[in-house]
């Protein structure tokens, strides 16, 4: 039998943000397409004042703006245009987020690992957000999420073996969360995020030389640098001098002293990889080098580095690890848990 996503009257819902639009959205269900515009007091539908909320279910695919999503769609008025939102199944929202989170060819194990991650993550926010219009953003904010395109026969199967799994601390749903490579070593969640989380420490990560972001390099000149602190309201001109003032236990940047023509500055190190773009400065495991006109990191590892590293999954995969294994490993003292409906 062909893997399926099919969901059951017992199977949690998850609210996915999929855009926020100032302009028109087009929803298309079947042969019939909407043209949603935002209007005083609610939706304009192909012209027709539809209300606060314009909604659309039903057994079809809704196609928004050329994305294909099982479940329904929601379309709402907000401050600055439409809101627009998939109400999904959660087995079709994980395979959705596992077919664009790692590769579809990588270790059925893997595979298994992330849908159970995906899960987790979902089932927590959902809890989180239970009153809120939607339990997590598909897109880089929360997990990337591509609806029916990102499903393969690889995907599917991830998602039917670990049907319903899902990471539990004390009973409940962790924040379980992931990133590309960690650079050898990941980084505890309060280290990070300033919040303890006792299945979110850091630990060794081995075998991710495969990953594209083992070692890394960016040069950036003095003179961009200073633009991308202007833009966080730095007004310090071109930079002359940058240093790593202070680390974490994993030794990643926490903060970063900058000299430059027009004064000096503290900031912290997520802020200027920010300000610089996270894949220009993969991750904050970077040291600092002076370069004519500028500056290079030469950093190791992509993401904020904690949980789960998707190389490191994978290496371990590759080396006979099951995905209980992988889980255990990376989300210390969890249990791995079944069935929750509510």
């Amino acid at each position: 039998m062909a893997p399926t996503v099919a969901g059951s009257a017992a199977e949690p819902s998850v609210r996915v943000l999929l855009a926020d639009s100032a302009g028109a959205v087009e929803v298309r269900r079947g042969v019939e397409l909407t043209s949603l515009r935002p209007a005083v007091g609610g939706v304009r539908a192909n012209g027709q004042l539809s209300g606060g909320v314009w909604r659309a279910e039903g057994d079809q695919l809704v196609v928004v703006d050329g994305v294909r999503v099982r479940g329904a769609v929601e379309v709402d008025r907000v401050a600055g245009g439409l809101r627009v939102v998939n109400e999904v199944p959660l087995e079709a929202y994980v395979a959705g987020t596992v077919g664009r989170e790692v590769y579809a060819f990588w270790s059925s194990e893997t595979l298994k690992a992330q849908a159970v991650v995906s899960r987790t993550y979902a089932l927590h926010e959902r809890a989180l957000r239970a009153r809120r219009a939607f339990h997590v953003v598909g897109g880089t904010r929360g997990q990337v999420y591509g609806g029916v395109d990102a499903e393969s026969p690889a995907v599917l199967a991830a998602t039917q073996a670990t049907r319903g799994e899902y990471l539990a601390w004390r009973s409940k749903p962790i924040l379980a969360v992931f990133h590309s490579a960690s650079g050898g070593q990941t980084a505890s969640a309060e280290e990070v995020w300033g919040r303890a989380a006792p299945y979110l420490v850091s630990l060794p990560v081995e075998n991710e030389e495969d990953s594209p972001d083992s070692y890394w390099r960016a040069s950036i000149s003095g003179t961009t640098l200073g633009r991308a602190l202007a833009r966080l309201g730095l007004q310090i001109g071109t930079v002359r001098e940058v240093r790593v003032v202070q680390r974490s236990s994993s030794g990643r940047a926490l903060r970063v002293e900058v000299r430059g023509d027009g004064g000096d500055s503290k900031l912290g190190a997520r802020e200027l990889r920010s300000a610089l773009g996270e894949n220009v400065i993969r991750s904050t495991l970077f040291e600092i080098r002076p370069a004519e006109g500028g500056f290079t990191f030469v950093g190791a590892g992509h993401g904020h580095g904690v949980g789960m590293s998707q190389w490191g999954a994978e290496a371990m995969a590759r080396r006979g690890a099951d995905y209980r294994r992988i889980l255990a490993s990376f989300f210390p003292g969890t249990e791995l848990s079944q069935g929750l409906t509510r």
